[in-house]
């Protein structure tokens, strides 16, 4: 034991929009064990139509430090003012470890607190940004940047194995040593009896336990691929009559898709439900669960899905392999094959015994492993592990602990 102080944490995310990083890190800021950490959360604003973490945040008691400059736009007057500003709080607080999250957090977040002199500095990949967001010389330029950084950070997080291997093997960012893997956790309880919740949505959308319900649930963003899903949903309404398509979440791309849908002619089987806050609700009265990202790290929609106990099809891309497990938790189908997604919806709707045996499959995988109470100690015991090695690093080179980690959390 070096002192009785408690480990004083500022964590960073560039914003607090709709989406898993978020549920992540507001979880984290929350359930942190009070008596031995201290977090001060600090985020950036959200864009217009990406939604926000409020009803969370309220919900958790959690109140964040907002740096109005720091924003998903990159804009070189707004990102210095937001530098400065991250660099000043992150001197105030004199915390013993900076974590970051996103993108834009990490670079100003890691470059300032390694100026401001704090000793550990973590950041962690919710997925990355090689692949399916940027041109060509954009994400060289950004696997460049990461790489810099990199030298910056005590350790790296990364929430799916795939993407950890991704990151060390294809884009050389960091060497294994510094990178480890360490899963999302959820709020995964909700989802566990939503058996009981069935008929909710239904209801609300005047549709009878005949027609059956297949459904994404993603922010309306390029990355999530909905076009494949629409897509998908043209193919199984020339086999299938009793079914409806629904698209859950909201983003840039809502009327395109719209036009999309009417272009294809099935405006009567597609419905867009829009951002909604009852996702146990949705899930209870979905019969099929469908990812179509074209890269993910590891996918919320996923998780919930699985715990819900529903049989999920998704493109095996990023992470989601580490989640399904082809035809035993789910269905994998190789991204952009949208003759195999519908065959794979087609299937599942005709075979109900094989929609248990996967659903029932994918909650045991999901759930107790992927629940938020995991996370929690786990992110504990890493965090303490770092204290603990730079103790023995500083000890080691003849500083006394005392001396040296004034300020330094407890152990």
């Amino acid at each position: 034991m070096v002192s009785a102080k408690k480990i004083k944490i500022v964590r960073i995310i560039s914003r607090l929009n709709i989406g898993g990083p978020s549920i992540h890190t507001v979880l984290l800021s929350a359930h942190l064990n009070s008596d031995r950490f201290k977090t001060t959360l600090v985020k950036g604003i959200e864009g217009n139509s990406e939604g926000d973490m409020r009803d969370l945040l309220r919900k958790k008691k959690v109140r964040p430090i907002i740096v109005t400059e720091l924003a998903r736009e990159i804009s070189l007057a707004r990102d210095c003012v937001a530098f400065v500003k991250l660099y000043k709080l992150i001197c105030r607080e004199k915390p013993d470890i900076v974590h970051t999250h996103t993108a834009k957090a990490g670079l100003l977040g890691r470059v300032a607190a390694k100026l401001a002199g704090v000793p550990i500095i973590v950041h962690t990949f919710h997925g990355h940004l090689f692949h399916s967001y940027f041109g060509y010389l954009t994400t060289k330029l950004i696997v460049f940047i990461e790489r810099l950084l990199a030298h910056l950070t005590s350790k790296i997080i990364i929430v799916s194995e795939k993407v950890r291997k991704d990151i060390v093997e294809k884009y050389r960012i960091a060497t294994y040593s510094k990178v480890i893997t360490m899963p999302l956790g959820l709020e995964l309880t909700p989802f566990l009896d939503v058996d009981k919740q069935r008929g909710f949505l239904r209801k609300e959308l005047g549709l009878s336990d005949k027609i059956a319900l297949v459904g994404i649930v993603a922010r309306l963003v390029p990355v999530k691929g909905h076009k494949y899903f629409i897509e998908a949903a043209a193919a199984v309404m020339k086999r299938l009559l009793n079914v409806k398509f629904l698209v859950i979440g909201d983003g840039e791309l809502k009327e395109k898709l719209e036009d999309y849908v009417k272009q294809l002619g099935i405006l009567e089987s597609v419905t867009f439900c829009g951002f909604r806050k009852d996702l146990p609700h949705i899930y209870a009265d979905l019969d099929v669960v469908v990812l179509t990202s074209l890269n993910e790290g590891l996918p919320v929609a996923i998780i919930e899905g699985m715990a819900a106990a529903k049989p999920v099809v998704a493109f095996d891309v990023g992470g989601v392999k580490d989640l399904i497990q082809d035809n035993v938790t789910g269905i994998l189908v190789p991204f952009g094959d949208v003759q195999k997604l519908a065959d794979s919806i087609t299937s599942l709707l005709g075979d109900p015994l094989e929609c248990e045996r996967l659903g029932q499959n994918a909650r045991r995988k999901a759930y107790p492993y992927l629940d938020y109470r995991r996370l929690v100690r786990d992110m504990e015991e890493f965090y303490c592990q770092l204290m603990k090695n730079r103790v023995n690093y500083l000890e080691n080179h003849g500083v006394k602990a005392y001396e040296k980690m004034e300020g330094v959390g407890a152990l």
